[in-house]
């Protein structure tokens, strides 16, 4: 038998179900990426008891000062970083407590890095950076599930006892063979075949919501289904902590603005109450 055909297949380089695509009208194209994009909601509820899994174990650790690190590379990476950077100004936690790391860093975000996620060893150094513990988390991104950057990153936290989880696009990969938790969300091939920033980098955002979200609501960021924590760092955002305020303690607009912006948060006002 020969060395490839050991290898699992890619359902992500698999071609797509549609073809002669430069010979559609701009409403069929449209029209059939929609068609696509509707399989990945179903995709991902298969795979939400992996999700609870992996969240329920990293709860724990972060209540003892553990934190979260992405791992990604391209558009997987790219996810990382923006669920990481929007948990601050939302919640108000750190910029410590969730950290995306891309392969090529900071100048990967808007340009390819040529070949940085083919070392397997990179991922571990960046994240050395951090100075990782035990009751850390790193969460491997990678569509294919072959990325040497994310599974290299992965492999190592885990032997370093840290706990792991991967999320992927394709069936028994590296990625998913390393990580104590492996999230396998498999949504078919793309539309442009190959092209992992659709289908597949839509079914990572879902769930990078999903675990960022259900993180704060369990360490206490939420009250009821509101914002309480979030960082006043706009017009827009002030006015809606002012309506919240306005709604929960029955004040005027202008005293509900007043009273926010001297505590600095919603939940600060709501404590000075109770």
């Amino acid at each position: 038998m020969k060395e490839e055909d050991t290898k699992p297949v890619k359902i992500t380089e698999q071609p797509s179900h549609y073809d002669h695509l430069e010979q559609m009208s701009v409403m069929e194209i449209l029209q059939h990426i929609n068609e696509e994009d509707a399989v990945v909601a179903e995709a991902v509820r298969k795979v939400i008891p992996k999700v609870c899994a992996l969240v329920e174990a990293i709860v724990p650790r972060m209540k003892q000062g553990g934190r979260l690190f992405y791992v990604g590379a391209g558009t997987s990476g790219r996810l990382g970083i923006l669920d990481a950077s929007e948990l601050p100004p939302t919640f108000g936690v750190p910029e410590t407590w969730v950290v995306g790391l891309i392969a090529g860093g900071d100048r990967a975000l808007r340009h390819a890095v040529e070949r940085a996620e083919d070392s397997a060893e990179q991922g571990w150094r960046d994240l050395q950076t951090y100075h990782p513990t035990a009751n850390d988390t790193v969460v491997g991104i990678a569509a294919s599930g072959t990325t040497p950057y994310v599974v290299g990153a992965v492999a190592m936290a885990k032997e370093h006892g840290l706990l792991t989880g991967g999320i992927t696009n394709n069936l028994n990969t590296p990625l998913a063979k390393v990580a104590h938790h492996a999230i396998e969300t498999v949504v078919g091939p793309e539309f442009v075949t190959g092209s992992t920033r659709m289908k597949s980098g839509t079914a990572q955002k879902m769930i990078l919501n999903m675990i960022s979200t259900t993180l704060m609501i369990r360490l206490g960021r939420i009250q009821g289904n509101r914002m309480v924590n979030m960082q006043l760092s706009n017009a827009k955002l002030i006015d809606r902590g002012t309506r919240m305020l306005q709604e929960s303690l029955g004040l005027g607009y202008e005293e509900a603005q007043r009273r926010l912006l001297e505590a600095g948060s919603v939940e600060k006002v709501l404590k000075q109450r109770s």
